[in-house]
């Protein structure tokens, strides 16, 4: 019997990752968590947070240079498209979006980790910085939504088609008009527009969280030419939010296409604040 297209999909991007890296299914009360676990084992522990579709998988770009100093850990998030089940506790709000990554580090064995999400990833990491600071050290916050501000109208309007009828030619036409100029691998973009379609799938959302009650250091990449938001006033309202913020931009960055086009310059300032 033949995969589904977007587990072959799914299975074509796996492929772009290091040869060295593991697949790890974790056990936790909201199902099995696969999470892609790649760099030295002695090396201090990096969970990644991805945006909604994108899956773990789309820090393949990222995975190489961050590995070579942290044990990078790429989560397949609990509710969306890819290899994480959702059996057991339902999956009703944010909390429970929260109590299961304190299951999954617990599954992880890391006591305390250094935190990055992207997107909708980034919203759930600062929730859950905000719920267990104890647990991060380093949070790292890459175009972040719903933290610092609220959608365009513009955005929300464009994604509409794909959240109520959604498909393959839908999803590629809104990440075509989001990404323009920037030019995301192909294979992620097929991933990506698959993803809408997986049955089953749920993402929890919920009200913005309490930035300025962040402890820890915090760096706040934002894509300089994002359709999600203002990237500039994003940067305002971070900066004077944060306590022990820093905030840059990417200015060749479009929302969805971080955080795999043009890597490089990702990589080195989360190495740097890392570091």
């Amino acid at each position: 019997m033949s995969l589904p297209p977007f587990d072959l999909a799914y299975d074509e991007l796996r492929a772009r990752w290091p040869e060295s890296t593991e697949d790890r299914d974790i056990a936790t009360p909201y199902g099995r968590t696969r999470v892609h676990v790649y760099g030295p084992a002695d090396g201090s522990p990096l969970v990644l947070l991805h945006g909604g579709s994108a899956t773990g998988l789309v820090w393949y770009a990222n995975a190489p240079a961050l590995g070579e100093r942290y044990r990078v850990h790429a989560v397949d998030l609990l509710g969306d498209a890819g290899r994480t089940e959702r059996r057991g506790t339902p999956l009703k709000n944010a909390d429970d979006l929260t109590a299961w990554l304190d299951a999954l580090l617990d599954g992880l064995g890391l006591t305390r980790t250094h935190l990055c999400g992207h997107s909708y990833g980034a919203w759930l990491a600062v929730k859950y910085a905000l719920r267990a600071p104890h647990r991060v050290d380093r949070l790292a916050l890459l175009d972040p939504t719903q933290v610092f501000a609220g959608f365009r109208l513009g955005y929300l309007l464009r994604a509409l088609p794909t959240l109520v009828r959604p498909s393959e030619a839908r999803a590629r036409a809104f990440l075509a008009w989001e990404t323009a100029g920037t030019h995301p691998d192909e294979s992620w973009q097929r991933l990506y527009a698959l993803a809408g379609t997986v049955p089953g799938r749920k993402l929890v959302t919920g009200a913005r969280p309490r930035a300025a009650d962040l402890t820890m250091p915090v760096l706040v990449l934002l894509a300089g030419r994002s359709r999600v938001h203002h990237a500039a006033k994003v940067a305002d309202r971070a900066r004077r939010t944060l306590a022990k913020g820093e905030v840059a931009l990417l200015p060749r960055a479009t929302h969805h296409s971080l955080p795999l086009t043009s890597p490089e310059p990702l990589n080195d300032r989360l190495l740097a604040f890392l570091s």
